[in-house]
């Protein structure tokens, strides 16, 4: 395990190697698992100021299941997370022109409607974090869907924490993200 400040990462952060190949898994992760996207408790004042501001870019669907459940839901253990439609997809998820889903909040993002690109959940996956009183367990999710991105990860050698550089420095600085580089390359 690699200790950063208030972080314990799984060794297996080092040896993998990971892309997102949405062209073959279609953004299956915004559809399969039980619940939609883990929320941090910060994300929920985001999730209801931003509510308006996407709601151009989400689904017939996605905006019905919003109006029903909320822009987030509360779990049985006391979590919260996206609403979802009908149990499947993330009721933000949008499908392009080619079946592939995206994130309908990232649209909002990316043209500059918010400053809130996605949950963080979201944008680290396939790393999960979970939380404690003294520090946060960052481990990876290794999951039938992200075969392709594995794949294609290995082909490119892109590891997986260098894919996700940009999630990991939002959430933890980059005086952080150095210092995992440094215990993942010592000599880099």
């Amino acid at each position: 395990m690699i200790v950063i400040d208030n972080t314990i990462i799984s060794d297996d952060i080092k040896e993998a190697f990971f892309m997102c190949d949405l062209q073959k898994c279609k953004g299956g992760c915004c559809v399969e698992g039980d619940l939609g996207a883990p929320l941090e408790d910060e994300e929920l004042k985001i999730m209801d100021d931003i509510s308006s501001l996407i709601e151009p870019f989400l689904s017939e669907s996605g905006k019905q299941a919003i109006r029903e459940q909320g822009a987030y839901i509360k779990d049985h253990e006391g979590d919260y997370s996206t609403p979802t439609i009908r149990g499947k997809e993330c009721a933000y998820a949008i499908y392009d022109k080619q079946g592939i889903l995206k994130c309908s909040i990232e649209q909002a993002f990316n043209e500059g409607i918010t400053d809130f690109r996605k949950p963080i959940s979201c944008h680290l996956y396939p790393l999960r974090i979970t939380s404690y009183d003294q520090y946060d367990a960052i481990n990876y999710d290794r999951w039938h869907i992200c075969s392709p991105a594995c794949e294609l990860g290995e082909a490119t050698k892109t590891p997986l924490y260098k894919f996700l550089k940009i999630p990991l420095i939002r959430k933890y600085g980059l005086k952080w993200f150095q210092s995992l580089e440094k215990a993942i390359s010592p000599t880099s």
